[in-house]
């Protein structure tokens, strides 16, 4: 079944610049999805789009059977609760320790307290950070703070986990690291993946679906593929 379906998609900014052509996809529930593609290929606007960050300029985006191309602004923190979202730059809050960091998603949603610690720290354990709970941001190596960006980004549960080239700013080593981190989440959880990047090694040693743009297009799909230099 499918989780994500993306249909006849355009997406053209204000600027004159068209950043998706005509885009189709589908995403079962439970994959682990690779989006390549050289910079400006449409990769993190097809993510921003999947969590309504931004619109599309016509077509249908549907997760987890939300319209999200025409949900009302008034309505997005519906989507945003059944998703997950990892960054490059981590987004954690410095003056916050490691539980308050990944706390903060469930306390905005009003959850009661003894239900936020057994959430927490059952996501910290999932990405072994369960002895960091009181160190703050800047005591923590850069995988380890993408670590809590994780945590805190899978606390509730999510259906979706989006990746928005979360090893960026980590050595190769720690990449994969992180990499196999979130596919033990697949795997565990059953929380459908879907990321974008650059890192040709890991796309190579994982063998996962990967998705290939190019200058706004889908132009390849493999079930389980590997960076192909070729494209690009």
């Amino acid at each position: 079944m499918d989780l994500i379906r993306v249909k006849n998609v355009n997406k053209r900014y204000k600027n004159g610049v068209t950043a998706i052509y005509d885009l189709n996809l589908n995403i079962k529930k439970g994959d682990f999805v690779f989006l390549i593609g050289s910079s400006g290929s449409g990769k993190s606007t097809l993510i921003k789009m999947l969590y309504r960050e931004e619109k599309p300029s016509s077509g249908e985006i549907i997760v987890g059977g939300i319209n999200v191309a025409k949900l009302r602004n008034a309505r997005v923190y519906k989507l945003r609760r059944k998703l997950g979202i990892v960054f490059q730059d981590y987004r954690l809050l410095p003056k916050m320790t490691v539980y308050e960091n990944v706390a903060f998603a469930l306390e905005c949603l009003g959850e009661r307290k003894n239900e936020i610690r057994v959430k927490v720290l059952k996501a910290l354990e999932l990405v072994g950070l369960k002895g960091k709970v009181h160190n703050y941001p800047d005591q923590l190596s850069g995988g380890e703070q993408q670590r809590v960006a994780i945590a805190r980004a899978i606390v509730n549960e999510p259906k979706l986990l989006l990746c928005d080239e979360p090893t960026g700013n980590l050595d190769p080593e720690m990449s994969l690291e992180i990499v196999k981190l979130i596919e033990s989440i697949n795997k565990e959880t059953k929380t459908t993946v879907v990321m974008a990047t650059h890192d040709k090694e890991i796309v190579n040693k994982m063998k996962k679906h990967v998705v290939v743009l190019k200058d706004g297009r889908l132009i390849k799909e493999y079930e389980k593929g590997k960076y192909d230099d070729e494209i690009f």
